[in-house]
């Protein structure tokens, strides 16, 4: 005889009390339910879970392609560009260092790579961001390269416009460098420049770039000037009748600075034209 389970139920107020008698198998048929129930629940829930979480990572996966493929089409871009303003930088070079007059190519400097990959291939962003690094690298040494004769091109410019060159004054030699007989005393004497006769008032222009050094009246060399041109040049214009510039004063080569004269110990007007070398006079006359 199968067992069964009585359920009394007993209502207030003293109503008639109520039996309610079930098998022993419905109870646990109820939890066995109840139990396949939630397990159907939590794999369906698990289920939808699983499926939104699969959908975000993909929709994420598509997002994060869409921007590598961006990514990629940017660099292969930037390399483009890079190769192309390498060009332009190597011709550059090639025609300053045509002017400078140097060897056509910098040692030890990278010249530009290969190819440009193709966008729709699955390159290697490490390795076209590698390429870029050392396009940038070498387009860097070139440009210093570029710097460096920029830089010899202007010290030659410089060094150009600072060497005394051509005639201070219009006139005539009298009197050449090197060891004469003293007008004066008759005997060997150095003559450490020139001599060019002219006219009293005839203009005297600076031969080379410069700054005025010294302006001064000597009883040897009357009025005088004497300008600075750096590396180590300098220029002496004396016996002059008026000066025209101040010490200090910036010149250039052609600018007036004094005028003719007979100033000093002299024996007739005429300018006295000298070039010094780190101290030591030189002969005048190479320069005219």
């Amino acid at each position: 005889m199968s067992k069964r389970y009585t359920i009394m139920i007993v209502p207030e107020g003293g109503a008639k009390v109520r039996k309610l008698r079930i098998a022993c198998w419905v109870p646990k048929f109820v939890l066995a339910g109840g139990l396949l129930l939630t397990g159907v629940f939590a794999f369906l829930t698990y289920s939808q879970l699983e499926t939104r979480f699969n959908q975000s990572e993909l929709q994420h996966l598509r997002v994060e392609n869409g921007q590598q493929r961006q990514n990629l089409q940017r660099l292969v871009a930037d390399l483009d560009d890079l190769r192309q303003e390498m060009v332009f930088v190597d011709e550059t070079e090639a025609r300053v260092r045509q002017l400078a007059d140097l060897e056509e190519s910098p040692q030890a400097i990278p010249v530009a790579m290969g190819g440009i990959p193709d966008p729709d291939t699955s390159a290697n962003l490490d390795e076209i961001q590698q390429r870029i690094n050392q396009l940038q690298l070498a387009i860097e040494l070139r440009r210093q390269s570029q710097e460096n004769v920029r830089n010899l091109l202007n010290d030659q410019v410089s060094l150009g416009r600072a060497t005394p060159k051509g005639w201070p004054t219009r006139g005539w030699l009298t009197s050449y460098f090197g060891m004469r007989t003293s007008p004066y005393t008759g005997k060997p004497a150095m003559h450490e420049g020139l001599d060019i006769a002219a006219s009293i008032g005839t203009p005297v222009t600076a031969t080379a770039d410069g700054i005025v050094a010294l302006v001064e009246y000597s009883p040897s060399y009357g009025k005088t000037v004497i300008v600075d041109h750096g590396y180590g040049y300098r220029t002496l214009y004396a016996h002059n009748s008026r000066t025209l510039v101040k010490r200090g004063q910036r010149i250039s080569r052609g600018e007036k600075i004094s005028e003719v004269g007979n100033t000093g110990r002299s024996t007739g007007a005429h300018l006295h034209y000298e070039i010094q070398l780190n101290g030591v006079p030189i002969n005048p006359r190479k320069t005219l």
